[in-house]
């Protein structure tokens, strides 16, 4: 069975407005039927952890919420809200947001990155989001089409 390389990007938010929570399910929910790539953790230390942070969810209940409910991602984001009183802190997903776009990874790591993907490193793409976008496609791609 091949596992799925997520390829739902950083920078995207669903209704609520949180960049990298549709990812983070996406993660989340493949974890919990075995499907996740290898390489990829279900719930990690950076950005995943930055949204629970933000969101104000443990991420233990989180991935205990997703393993046994398996929900849409509608239904993720409507449990976050019946968690949160209705509503989330807008200051915490404001900040939260801007530190995903804002992010920068290191000269080795975008070089990595780059040279992976076959693509020179001519200082056009320095945010993680994008970069990790390159990163995802590249291991897809490896793993999907050139088998």
């Amino acid at each position: 069975m091949s596992k799925t390389v997520p390829t739902i990007s950083s920078g995207t938010a669903g209704p609520l407005g949180v960049l990298h929570l549709p990812r983070l399910w996406q993660k989340a929910s493949l974890d919990a039927v075995g499907k996740l790539h290898d390489d990829y953790p279900a719930a990690g230390a950076g950005y995943d952890q930055m949204v629970l942070d933000a969101v104000g969810i443990d991420r233990e209940e989180f991935l205990n919420y997703i393993g046994s409910v398996k929900p849409s991602y509608i239904q993720m984001e409507n449990w976050i809200l019946e968690q949160k009183g209705g509503s989330l802190d807008q200051a915490k997903v404001d900040e939260l947001n801007a530190g995903v776009t804002g992010y920068i990874h290191e000269d080795a790591t975008r070089a990595q990155i780059l040279e992976a993907a076959g693509r020179p490193d001519d200082g056009s793409i320095k945010d993680a989001v994008n970069l990790n976008n390159l990163d995802d496609w590249t291991i897809f791609h490896a793993q999907e089409i050139e088998g």
